[in-house]
């Protein structure tokens, strides 16, 4: 261990010169050697051929140098210095050869062979013993290195069991693979195991983590590749899917925690490329909510089927340049015009404006407060946001001429238990209402259920709960949810934004619900914990908390059941009742009355009324009245 430390504490230089000096004194020993060798005996003079033996460290040394021989760093040799060193020998010996020739100087041609071999054997043997000395030293348990094993010996495991074999904290004992041809090979001195053999791996060589280097299995394969890994409690990360890893190089810096998405296990579909345009490629786009997690996404993507002009609509000044800056940076501006405008869609004369100035041809309508707790706290911005503010914003786009109108929905409005999920029905509602009197816009409504990565995905939350020792948060051991990427649920939104004849509520297709009580217990198990049990044995506990103001045991996407296919596999149309927009209009004004004397009693009778299923079930939690009545 002190000598390991010593030579680790050498400069580099002082390194090659170590290297030289050994080489020196091995290219002697082994000249001498192959004249005993093909003399028959250690009693052999060697005096003639001193002239030889002494030339060949004075020729090689240099090549070596020149070849790089010295400048690779030991601890981290690979495949490509072996053939550096067969070439940089053969050539050394090559020109010594020569140069025994032309002096005509005494050596047995045969014994330059047996040199040459023994030279191979003696510089490979040296360089492997100093990096066997220097990356485990006498002891294999060093302190703070991490045994890896990696799941997939296939080209991208080997380059990444290549680069964390220049990571001193971390050594790969081992891969896995389904493929018998290659149980108990060894790649890069490295044995490749059976899945049945992972717990005896574990145990000799106190394993602390898998790596999954499978990027071109499917979704549904990972998934499964997953749940085999949970009962281990072992951490577990993954490569990138093969589409995500850039130039086709992996290296370790691509490793990423298990997300949700591959525990989901469901395979994207891909778009429909004349869906994602027609409203869009060399037309005048406007997003509102421009800076969200949803509207910035649909600007990403939008701007890649080339719009004439994209307008960001943004409240937020700080949301408006974030999304503004990275769209510029991304350097896919090249025939699109981009116009960020601060501005509130309740200012529907604003609003008008741009749509007039910039003759906007659709607009996709993402700006919302989405927070149900949040909401409940605050009934009023909460209403006048998201019912209030898409009335105003949908009524100058039909006036102003836009052709499409794409209202962002969400699931929260199917027999709503909440304030948001009914603000968001009435918003759909208006958007029905507002079809059959502006018949020359397109009203579009889309609905879906929750998207990852977008602020406050449970993920994110429940991983730096378990980095911080636990406990790890749920609302009720029951309570389930959908789940969607925010890219594919954009791309969803573009594509039904772009069918139906108009008034069609939209319903994208979410896969299987996911119980939020298993989802943190396998982030737990995939993070190398055990969940405490009811004996109080394990590593992060589970605490319940209840279900906040507001909140539902189980979202639902449909109201009816009155729901068609469509063109799409994961888009699906529903058919809901709504009421004449005059109607809708003048309980609109009454519920702006009742919400400027904070009389939320009312407000909530008058949702009841029109709202079908709509059940409040926490009890009035707004703080302005909280604290009236107080």
């Amino acid at each position: 261990m002190k000598l390991r430390d010593s030579l680790l504490s050498l400069s580099r230089f002082q390194k090659r010169l170590i290297f030289v000096f050994i080489d020196v004194v091995g290219l002697y020993a082994v000249a001498t050697i192959a004249v005993w060798i093909r003399l028959g005996g250690l009693d052999v003079s060697i005096q003639e051929y001193l002239p030889a033996i002494f030339i060949l460290p004075l020729l090689a040394v240099p090549i070596f140098i020149t070849q790089g021989l010295y400048r690779a760093v030991v601890r981290y040799l690979g495949s490509k210095f072996s053939v550096t060193v067969f070439y940089s020998i053969s050539f050394a010996f090559v020109v010594w050869a020569a140069a025994i020739f032309m002096l005509q100087w005494s050596y047995p041609r045969s014994a330059i062979l047996i040199t040459w071999l023994l030279t191979l054997l003696y510089i490979s043997t040296s360089r492997l013993f100093a990096r066997w000395l220097l990356n485990e030293g006498f002891n294999k348990n060093l302190q703070g290195i991490k045994s890896i094993v990696i799941f997939g010996a296939g080209a991208s495991g080997k380059q990444l069991a290549s680069a964390i074999s220049k990571m001193p904290n971390m050594r790969v004992v081992g891969f896995l693979d389904d493929d018998p041809s290659l149980h108990k090979h060894q790649i890069a001195s490295i044995t490749v195991y059976k899945r049945s053999e992972l717990e005896a791996v574990i145990k000799k060589y106190n394993v602390t983590e898998v790596l999954m280097a499978l990027p071109s299995v499917s979704a549904v394969e990972r998934k499964k590749v997953l749940e085999w890994l949970e009962p281990y409690s072992i951490k577990v990360s993954t490569l990138p899917s093969i589409d995500e890893i850039v130039a086709g190089k992996v290296s370790f810096s691509d490793v990423r925690e298990v997300d949700i998405e591959d525990l989901l296990g469901r395979d994207p579909v891909p778009p429909r490329v004349e869906l994602l345009s027609k409203c869009i490629e060399s037309q005048v786009v406007l997003v509102t909510g421009a800076g969200g997690s949803i509207g910035s996404e649909l600007c990403r993507q939008v701007i890649k089927q080339n719009p004439k002009v994209l307008i960001l609509y943004e409240l937020s000044e700080f949301a408006l340049y974030t999304i503004e800056h990275e769209l510029l940076k991304s350097g896919v501006l090249s025939t699109t015009k981009m116009v960020p405008i601060l501005g509130s869609v309740l200012d529907g004369a604003k609003l008008g404006r741009v749509i007039q100035n910039f003759k906007v041809d659709t607009i996709y309508h993402a700006a919302a407060y989405k927070h149900v707790p949040i909401v409940e706290h605050n009934i009023q911005e909460g209403i006048v946001n998201n019912t209030f503010g898409t009335h105003v914003a949908a009524k100058v786009a039909a006036e102003k001429g836009v052709k499409n109108f794409v209202l962002i929905s969400t699931d929260k409005a199917v027999r709503p238990t909440n304030v948001m999920g009914a603000s968001k029905r009435l918003a759909e509602m208006v958007l029905q209402a507002l079809q059959q009197e502006y018949t020359t816009t397109r009203f579009v409504m889309v609905r879906f259920g929750n998207v990852l990565g977008s602020s406050g995905s449970v993920i994110p939350l429940f991983r730096k709960q378990i980095i911080d020792g636990g406990p790890v948060t749920v609302t009720h051991p029951e309570i389930t949810r959908y789940f969607m990427t925010i890219p594919e649920a954009a791309s969803l939104v573009i594509q039904a934004g772009s069918m139906g004849g108009g008034g069609d509520v939209f319903v994208l297709d979410m896969g299987e619900p996911v119980k939020i009580d298993a989802l943190a217990r396998k982030v737990i198990k995939l993070s190398g914990f055990e969940v405490v049990n009811d004996v109080g044995m394990g590593d992060i506990e589970i605490h319940y908390t209840g279900l906040r103001p507001g909140e539902k045991l189980y979202e639902e996407l449909l109201i009816g059941d009155c729901v068609d296919g469509t063109d799409h596999p994961r888009i699906m149309t529903a058919h809901e009742d709504y009421i004449p927009y005059e109607k809708l209009k003048g309980l609109l004004l009454l519920m702006e009355k009742d919400l400027q004397l904070y009389d939320y009693e009312t407000v909530l009778e008058r949702i009841k009324s029109v709202v079908a299923g709509f059940e409040h079930t926490s009890g009035i939690v707004d703080y302005l009245v909280r604290n009236d009545q107080s």
